[in-house]
């Protein structure tokens, strides 16, 4: 009796850690634990959603439902036909943000993915310094070096210019130890074949690096998106030209408008707007960021 019941046990746990992606009936008392906890994580989720399509009156409805009754577009049509006390229509804001974010995202893979494949793989005297820099780069907050910051870019002659957003959202510590580790896991001999048959050190990074490490570059596009994308300080301290905010700066403006009542709508549409391009490109790239912290012995 204890024989079966120690080889049940085996073909319990086996099925488990050997196929979770295929449906077994030992799966159901972890998918009736973590069923609920999924729903109750969902709910704030489908609230953003649901918020976002109300008519004013049920915006302002006491008690609040928590599902749309009336689903209406109006809120969407207020906020771009909407123009600020300066003249600049929302449309503005939210083309800065697109377009900063999508040039800091590129120019991060980029920058790290290179400096990672350099600090990693090639030979250089400086390479510890770099490696100690960036690391202790790593303990540092953003509030730390706000003053310094200022510094520099009033220095470089950055304020109240377009670089401004771009520039200081390049340097991604976590990004390049990330990167860095991940390669550190490529064996040596590929590269060593690759120079043999004439490559480049560039085109051993084109060809071989880049393709092994989408895991890691997926990584540093959601972290960069993210931190760029829902950023407002750098309109708010560098940026005086209204044309040149952001939309996430607009976002903190409509929250701390005199007129709360009459912009919930519109400041609903534009929390979904804030909220639903982290949720889909982290839909789509999280199993590469599992595949990421695992290779780079992060637990």
């Amino acid at each position: 009796m204890m024989k079966k019941k120690k080889k049940y046990r085996k073909k319990y746990y086996r099925a488990i850690k050997i196929n979770p992606d295929r449906f077994t009936v030992a799966q159901i008392p972890f998918l009736m634990m973590v069923l609920p906890i999924a729903l109750f994580m969902l709910m704030p989720l489908l609230y953003i959603f649901n918020h976002a399509f109300k008519p004013f009156d049920e915006l302002i409805e006491y008690p609040p439902r928590f599902f749309v009754q009336r689903p209406t577009l109006d809120n969407f049509a207020e906020l771009f036909q909407t123009a600020t006390t300066t003249g600049i229509p929302v449309s503005r804001y939210l083309f800065n943000s697109v377009v900063i974010t999508l040039l800091v995202v590129f120019l991060s893979i980029f920058l790290a993915t290179i400096t990672g494949f350099a600090l990693s793989k090639l030979k250089f005297h400086i390479k510890g310094p770099l490696l100690q820099i960036n690391t202790l780069a790593m303990m540092f907050v953003g509030a730390a070096v706000v003053i310094p910051r200022y510094i520099i870019i009033e220095q470089l002659g950055l304020i109240d210019s377009f670089f401004v957003h771009i520039l200081p959202m390049l340097a991604l510590p976590v990004g390049l130890f990330l990167v860095k580790q991940f390669i550190d896991q490529i064996p040596n001999e590929l590269l060593e074949a690759a120079k043999i048959d004439g490559a480049s050190s560039f085109m051993i990074y084109w060809k071989i690096i880049l393709p092994l490490v989408k895991p890691a570059i997926a990584t540093i596009a959601i972290l960069t998106f993210q931190g760029v994308w829902n950023n407002a300080d750098i309109s708010a301290t560098y940026i005086n030209t209204d044309a040149l905010k952001t939309f996430a700066y607009y976002m903190s403006t409509l929250a701390s408008s005199s007129n709360v009542v009459a912009g919930q709508g519109m400041n609903a549409v534009a929390s979904l707007i804030m909220f639903l391009p982290n949720l889909i490109i982290f839909i789509f790239l999280q199993n590469k960021v599992m595949n990421t912290m695992v290779h780079s012995g992060i637990k």
